[in-house]
């Protein structure tokens, strides 16, 4: 739109152009007597081809002074076709660039860590965001169908992110059906990790089976052994270049082998990108489940659209509402069996690559101030709370 705009200007100002040089040349023609005059037409001509080379008349020429302005308003059209395809041309460049912006603010969203896995600085976000209370709180529907309600007691929205009340609508969300389809084969479920190399309070040091990935694979063999729900466990590591740690362009690198993955095996309903939090030191997320210290965990929806710029078409989602149906679903069940258990869904405005599959969940478990057995402990929960909305 600002593009035809900006040609439409350009139309505007040279046919302007045109039609004033003309009017001009019309006056010096009329007044051949004094110097004075001379000067001005001479003056003008030399202006007009130094600025707008070609468009100046020449008396001398055979043909009027009305033919030549009709000649000239008509090379102004690939003037302007030109300057259209200069302009296509501009904007593909600077969507790039705000593209490639957009995605290191994406990359960037989540905690922060320097090359050595320490976080840097305090993430103040995380730690507002770690609310959960051990106290039954009231889902049902009528409580749920208050927006106010839902948003305090089950979200946190980022300052930077965009959420209303048609897209957090308990009802249509909650009336989703998420169920899986137990007559087919196949594995059902995919866990992988876009931060391969999260560690925990008491992780060792080059043992995966301590760090983010063991954690994914103990909760990969719940679903398979426990549940009877068949699901893959993809170790792809993206935040590591050149054997350094580097996240940023973690989610980039990630996109592509898992929508291979994904078209190799068709079956697949569900996607999971397991996560370790970053929150300060002196922050322990921990409640009790069944007398066993349990991290809690928290689901992290990209909405793909800002506050301040509405939605980001470079990071389009057609599954939003899916997501975010899944992440409630998620939440009310284990709000409903396990309180205390999950921390509030945070909102924020990128695509984080849930928009591979309508079934999507981004879960941040624990942070790096929990132990592995908390952490163990939270898969456990996890498992049998995924179990209860994708199969029962």
């Amino acid at each position: 739109m600002a593009g035809e705009h900006r040609i439409n200007r350009l139309l505007i100002l040279g046919i302007g152009s045109v039609l004033g040089i003309y009017a001009c040349v019309q006056a010096a023609a009329e007044k051949t007597d004094g110097i004075e005059e001379e000067i001005h037409r001479i003056l003008l001509e030399e202006a007009v081809r130094a600025s707008v080379p070609g468009m100046v008349y020449e008396p001398g020429e055979q043909r009027t002074a009305g033919t030549w302005v009709m000649q000239q308003a008509m090379r102004l059209i690939p003037i302007s076709a030109y300057a259209e395809g200069k302009l296509s041309v501009d904007t593909e460049v600077e969507d790039l660039e705000t593209y490639e912006m957009i995605l290191a603010q994406q990359e960037s969203d989540e905690n922060a860590v320097d090359e050595n896995g320490n976080l840097i600085g305090e993430d103040d976000s995380a730690a507002a965001s770690a609310q959960a209370s051990a106290a039954a709180i009231d889902t049902s529907m009528e409580k749920l169908s208050n927006y106010e309600y839902l948003l305090g007691n089950f979200y946190t929205v980022d300052s930077s992110t965009m959420a209303d009340s048609e897209l957090i609508n308990a009802e249509k969300l909650l009336g989703k059906d998420l169920k899986i389809n137990e007559s087919t084969g196949g594995p059902k479920v995919l866990i992988y990790h876009t931060h391969s190399q999260e560690t925990f309070a008491d992780s060792v040091p080059g043992d995966t089976s301590t760090s983010i990935l063991g954690i994914g694979e103990y909760l990969s063999r719940l679903l398979n052994d426990t549940y009877g729900i068949e699901t893959l466990h993809h170790q792809g590591v993206y935040d590591l270049i050149n054997g350094k740690l580097d996240r940023s362009m973690a989610y980039q690198l990630a996109e592509p082998e898992i929508t291979r993955i994904l078209q190799e095996n068709p079956s697949i309903e569900v996607v999971i990108d397991l996560h370790r939090d970053g929150v300060a030191e002196g922050t322990h997320l921990v409640t009790e489940v069944n007398g066993k210290p349990t991290a809690q965990i928290m689901f992290f929806n990209g909405l793909s659209r800002s506050r301040a710029n509405g939605e980001i078409s470079y990071l389009a989602n057609p599954y939003i509402e899916d997501n975010l149906a899944f992440s409630l679903q998620m939440q009310i069940a284990a709000a409903r069996k396990y309180p205390g258990f999950t921390r509030h869904i945070y909102l924020r405005a990128y695509r984080y690559n849930m928009h591979l599959v309508p079934k999507t969940l981004l879960v941040e478990a624990g942070a790096q101030t929990n132990t592995v057995e908390e952490m163990r402990n939270a898969m456990e929960v996890l498992a049998d709370t995924l179990d209860s909305v994708l199969t029962k």
